[in-house]
């Protein structure tokens, strides 16, 4: 029988580890009568602006939400393209086609798993106004090589930095370098905040319409006075969220380096022989916000779910190619056109990675893997 989820000594692929004090401050700040937007996320801005340089940064309610502003902030609209991968959460493409623009997906490299900067240039047309990189389980892509061709053709940067926060590029953090830069804080990210997003942004000339696009596109001034001359969304975090971030961040360095220490334990476990493909090991850029095997044409991937679920262990799925989801197949992609981003997205599984994992609990996967693999192998 199938373990379940709610069985103590399941392993899920992931799980948030909230401590007491950040439980207490949740509690105050419901006693508090103030639960939407208020001291809390001005807070918590402040000290993602400090931990990103002293950059303006700016929080959502989700991580989308973030990368959808970054994209009107850019101006992007009807007839523009924007170059990204077909190797991520779909809201990638989704927010592209939210704001009118048309997404160009490039094909990946096999090795990092992120967009392949060897063929963006190749893609560029006089419709090209932005590029949006995602950064694949944490890794980022080579931002020095992305910067160059975006100035070169004159293109706005979104980081979807989504997976990223933690991460760094050549000693500097993400965020504190570059044009529009989105984070997620979703629930199984390296912090959360439940449910939320930020943006960091270049300077502070985009924030008041960074502001105003977040909260219907209203301006105040004086005690009553308002007006409303953009389209803006309902997109605002609330302090009850903030309040978990802000306990969630102090503990970053913590989660990181825990993170990085049981990634080093996966690569000294797992049964390399055994033909699946590891991600890469680098432990100088990544936040190590997942580890993902690419599993042998051997193993279906919905077959070894089962079973490691069976075992008592959750397996993620991230992510199916974009493009040959029903809505961008409507769009005119189909399949054959990114070979690498969908053979990945077939057969790539995501293992447990958690801070509050043990080695115990690396090994127990890796051993539960290696047999389930075993069996099938021919």
């Amino acid at each position: 029988m199938a373990k379940s989820y709610s069985d103590p000594n399941f392993l899920p692929f992931t799980r948030p580890s909230i401590d007491e004090e950040t439980i207490a401050g949740v509690a105050e700040v419901l006693r508090s009568g103030w639960i939407t937007s208020g001291p809390q996320v001005r807070e918590f801005e402040a000290q993602l602006s400090a931990w990103c340089g002293g950059r303006p940064v700016r929080v959502f309610n989700s991580g989308t939400a973030a990368l959808e502003i970054g994209l009107r902030l850019a101006a992007l609209s009807p007839g523009d393209d924007v170059i990204t991968t077909p190797l991520s959460w779909v809201a990638t493409s989704n927010v592209i086609l939210e704001v009118g623009a048309k997404p160009v997906f490039v094909d990946v490299d096999p090795v990092t798993r992120n967009i392949d900067l060897d063929r963006i240039e190749a893609a560029v047309t006089p419709a090209t106004r932005a590029i949006l990189p995602v950064f694949l389980a944490g890794l980022p892509v080579d931002l020095d090589r992305l910067y160059a061709i975006a100035a070169k053709y004159e293109l706005r940067v979104i980081e979807d930095a989504a997976q990223a926060f933690g991460s760094t590029w050549r000693g500097t953090r993400i965020g504190a370098r570059g044009d529009l830069i989105a984070f997620s804080f979703q629930a199984n990210k390296n912090i959360t905040s439940a449910e939320g997003g930020a943006i960091v942004l270049p300077g502070q000339a985009e924030v008041a319409l960074c502001e105003k696009l977040r909260l219907q596109g209203v301006t105040r001034s004086g005690e009553d006075g308002m007006d409303v001359d953009v389209v803006g969304g309902k997109f605002n975090l609330t302090d009850v969220a903030a309040r978990i971030g802000i306990g969630q961040l102090r503990r970053l360095a913590e989660f990181t380096a825990r993170r990085r220490e049981l990634a080093r334990h996966y690569f000294r476990c797992f049964d390399k022989s055994l033909g699946c493909e590891l991600p890469l090991d680098d432990f100088e850029h990544s936040n190590w916000h997942m580890f993902q095997v690419v599993l042998p044409d051997y193993m279906k991937r919905a077959e070894f779910m089962g079973r490691m679920r069976a075992a008592g262990i959750g397996i993620g799925v991230h992510y199916p190619a974009i493009h040959l989801f029903t809505l961008y197949r409507g769009l005119g992609f189909r399949e054959g056109q990114f070979p690498h981003a969908e053979r990945i997205g077939r057969a790539i599984a995501t293992l447990p990675l958690f801070a509050a994992m043990s080695e115990a609990d690396v090994e127990r996967v890796c051993t539960e893997a290696s047999r389930i693999l075993r069996e099938a192998k021919p």
